[in-house]
């Protein structure tokens, strides 16, 4: 399936707890204005009366008929049947609402509901990161290809997806890689998404800088501050992007220590990633030190940052080599570098969860 080059279209919508924003995709972009509504977060009724108004907008603007609707929804729910349920930001959906059954019912479509994370990886692994990554690899002469893919955004919360082969794993009851319920081992208290999120920057920064939390200071106000555009506590700012960083590569390691796959974050808070991922990397490349041994690499893959040229080059790099095959005139090829790799979204959460949402719309049409 080329998601660039399929002439089908499909609805989506991105599913906030404030705002709806309906748009339409054709080879893999969008072919209409974005429709934006009011989520109507807590009032069943008039929420749903939004999402039939705003595809109903977003048709009339179509020359041609679409094959089905596909969108994400923030949190679990039982995504194969397209039933919400209770949901944090979209208090009004609380106790089961088919929306699946009603939107086919309303317009005559195939309808698919996911998870947001989900979306946002199954969008990277088709038409972000992961082919940029084999493109690079193949255009360096390197026999390496990745297959597998972890999808995390950061922001408000901490989300995530996980790609294996091309396919969208979810398990058993759709809650697979729920990523924000991860133990972490700098805060065993709380939850990974509590020192991952927004809200972690912002009280990290309130506690090292002594002043009172809630306030309006903003990731992006801290990151002003950490940056010198912005007067404030700077040793607080860099230390609060330090210790997100540092529970975030905790997250991570656990993650590839079972997906063995890329990883890419996206979200609001990967503009600070100069501030964040110099920890992020620390972490992976940390150390146990085990009652039987000295000492042993958290990681048995060596994980290359992409967002800098240094260890671009170092990942593309072609480490194979020829073994001779005793008894014999021929060799096998032999990668004695195990290696993974660590980005930022060059696309955007936004633009990889249409995707996503295009994209599995599609294979599961056929």
């Amino acid at each position: 399936m080329n998601i660039y080059t399929d002439e089908r279209i499909v609805l989506t919508l991105d599913a906030g707890g404030t705002n709806f924003v309906f748009s339409a995709i054709q080879k893999g972009k969008p072919v209409t204005e974005p429709v934006r509504k009011d989520a109507n977060a807590h009032d069943l009724d008039r929420c749903i009366a939004t999402i039939k108004v705003g595809f109903r907008e977003v048709l009339e603007k179509l020359m041609q008929k679409p094959v089905a609707i596909s969108f994400a929804f923030p949190g679990p729910a039982d995504y194969p049947n397209g039933i919400i349920g209770d949901l944090n930001n979209l208090p009004a959906f609380r106790g089961g609402v088919p929306l699946k059954a009603i939107l086919e019912h309303a317009f005559d479509l195939s309808v698919y509901i996911n998870n947001d994370g989900d979306l946002y990886a199954y969008g990277e692994a088709l038409g972000g990161i992961l082919p940029e990554i084999n493109q690079q690899l193949e255009a360096a002469g390197s026999p390496k290809r990745y297959h597998n893919l972890v999808g995390l955004t950061l922001g408000t919360g901490f989300g995530g997806g996980l790609v294996r082969n091309g396919e969208l794993f979810i398990g058993d009851n759709s809650t697979a890689a729920e990523v924000w319920l991860f133990s972490n081992r700098y805060n065993t208290q709380v939850n990974a998404e509590d020192v991952v999120s927004t809200r972690a920057v912002q009280r990290e920064y309130t506690d090292l800088a002594g002043i009172h939390y809630p306030n309006k200071l903003m990731p992006r106000d801290i990151f002003d501050i950490a940056t010198n555009q912005q007067t404030g506590n700077r040793d607080a700012a860099i230390a609060a992007y330090r210790e997100t960083g540092r529970a975030l590569g905790d997250t991570i390691a656990n993650l590839l220590t079972f997906v063995d796959g890329i990883v890419v974050i996206g979200g609001g808070i990967t503009g600070a990633r100069e501030l964040y991922m110099p920890a992020v990397m620390e972490e992976l490349a940390s150390n146990y030190f085990p009652s039987n041994t000295a000492e042993l690499p958290r990681l048995v893959q060596r994980v290359f940052n992409l967002d800098h040229e240094k260890d671009q080059e170092a990942f593309y790099k072609d480490y194979s080599k020829e073994l001779p095959v005793p008894g014999t005139n021929q060799t096998v090829t032999y990668d004695p570098v195990p290696r993974l790799a660590i980005a930022t979204s060059r696309i955007g959460a936004s633009e990889a969860i249409a995707l996503g949402a295009y994209a599995f719309a599609l294979s599961e049409l056929g």
